[in-house]
């Protein structure tokens, strides 16, 4: 059977099942990856979508024919997953997952030792490659074997470590989990806890029976919105489908963006931990750089997405990095991302503050902000080399697309990694400011 390279992403493996992703490639995944590897054994978990089970079976059985054995970790995160491969030393670890994606999706996230991922350009080129090629050795004379591990008390433990739970004070949270991972993963921590939580749709169905577990989008927000309301809670918290990202929600119903979550999160470290450094991508708010400068940290600005900035998290030995999409990551789990830590820190901060989220929020961002606006052209190259030019009195930089930045406002306009789309973010003082400059940029773009 071929094998459709269009599912091998930037950052993962990801397909509509059965088309695009099934049995048979998920063997031939294995199989390839533990030859890449080499590893003596692989940690394997899976979400809960009707594919995953499937999945699972022939993703290990191609990695066992090659004689590594396999961790079966069960229905866990993917940031659980991260958590073992670190915590235990495997050799590497795969979680089965199309994270945010509708039910008809499945895929794989692939790291090697110390929960460092794989990419297209590090790791998962040359998986597909071997497939493409069917450049693999032999099946093993000795086969690996299957060995379960349930992990969820010990990450339950690993992500409590991170704060002191006698300060925390009783509030009243509504946690929307999706249907998703989230709903096993979080019992075991908020049971530890002396918080009232309304739990919405913690029961695991990979249909999705609610709503997308996509947080991002804030059409998905709405029941959690409407139960913040009615049971008058302190603010609300949502997760995505494999519960690695997370976003926050005031008692207004006002999601709070993922820069905001990493400028509290900073905050908190940097009370704990001064003059750490601290990493966030280049879509997040000028604020967050401004507060973590403000409190003596070193902040560094990075391209979007997770296989660049673990890396340069080690390099700068950064105590955290944030990004706008809701995932957070930090050196003391390895360098990875978890949403169930950002939450928890971020809990702290307005347990010691004693104040709401909303206040918090207000203290630390002056600004405005368009989201991401997404638009589709013909030529990527030449629409950029338009705008670029446009706006050339600014101060520009090429880190990740195109980032213009003045006094009063920035954007940054950056393709599509799948799609022929630009993404154009803006910030700016005000909202004038912002709607005028919007639609600046806009009538170059779709001219």
């Amino acid at each position: 059977m071929a094998i459709d390279a269009s599912i091998f992403k930037a950052y993962d493996i990801r397909g509509v099942f059965p088309q695009q992703l099934n049995g048979e490639i998920a063997y031939k995944v294995g199989f390839s990856l533990a030859a890449y590897l080499k590893p003596k054994s692989i940690a394997v978990g899976r979400d809960m979508r009707v594919s995953s089970e499937e999945l699972f079976e022939e993703l290990s059985r191609g990695i066992k024919d090659i004689g590594v054995d396999v961790i079966d970790l069960g229905l866990t995160s993917t940031d659980a997953l991260y958590f073992a491969v670190g915590k235990y030393g495997y050799d590497g670890g795969v979680m089965i997952t199309a994270s945010h994606n509708p039910k008809q999706y499945n895929g794989f996230k692939i790291c090697r030792k110390n929960a460092e991922p794989l990419s297209g350009q590090q790791g998962l080129n040359q998986i597909l490659k071997s497939i493409q090629e069917n450049n693999l050795p032999p099946v093993s004379p000795s086969k690996g074997v299957t060995a379960r591990r349930d992990i969820s008390e010990a990450y339950a433990q690993h992500c409590l470590s991170f704060i002191d739970t006698s300060v925390i004070k009783p509030f009243k949270i509504v946690i929307d989990a999706g249907n998703g991972m989230a709903g096993a993963t979080l019992p075991p921590v908020l049971d530890k806890l002396p918080i009232e939580v309304d739990r919405l749709f913690f029961e695991l169905d990979g249909t999705f029976p609610n709503h997308p577990a996509s947080p991002i989008e804030l059409e998905n927000l709405v029941d959690l919105q409407k139960q913040i309301s009615e049971s008058k809670a302190d603010f609300g918290v949502a997760f995505d489908g494999d519960a690695d990202r997370m976003f926050l929600v005031d008692k207004f119903g006002k999601q709070i963006g993922g820069d905001m979550v990493t400028a509290l999160v900073s905050k908190s470290l940097l009370k704990k931990h001064p003059g750490e450094t601290i990493l966030y991508n280049l879509i997040c708010s000028k604020a967050v750089a401004e507060l973590v400068t403000r409190l003596g940290g070193k902040a560094i600005r990075t391209r979007v997405g997770h296989a660049l900035i673990k890396p340069l998290m080690k390099q700068h030995n950064a105590i955290f990095g944030g990004e706008h999409s809701g995932h957070f990551y930090f050196r003391d789990n390895w360098f990875a991302d978890s949403g169930l830590i950002a939450f928890l820190v971020c809990l702290e901060l307005m347990s010691a503050e004693g104040r709401e989220l909303h206040e918090l929020v207000k203290e630390i961002d002056p600004y405005v902000r368009s989201g991401e606006i997404n638009s589709r052209v013909d030529s990527i190259k030449d629409k950029i080399e338009q705008v670029a030019q446009a706006f050339s009195d600014g101060e520009q930089d090429w880190i990740d697309g195109l980032t213009v930045q003045y006094d009063d406002f920035w954007f940054n306009l950056r393709p599509s990694n799948t799609e022929p789309l630009l993404r154009l973010n803006v910030e700016a003082a005000s909202q004038d400011l912002l709607d005028k400059k919007v639609k600046q940029v806009l009538s170059i773009i779709r001219s």
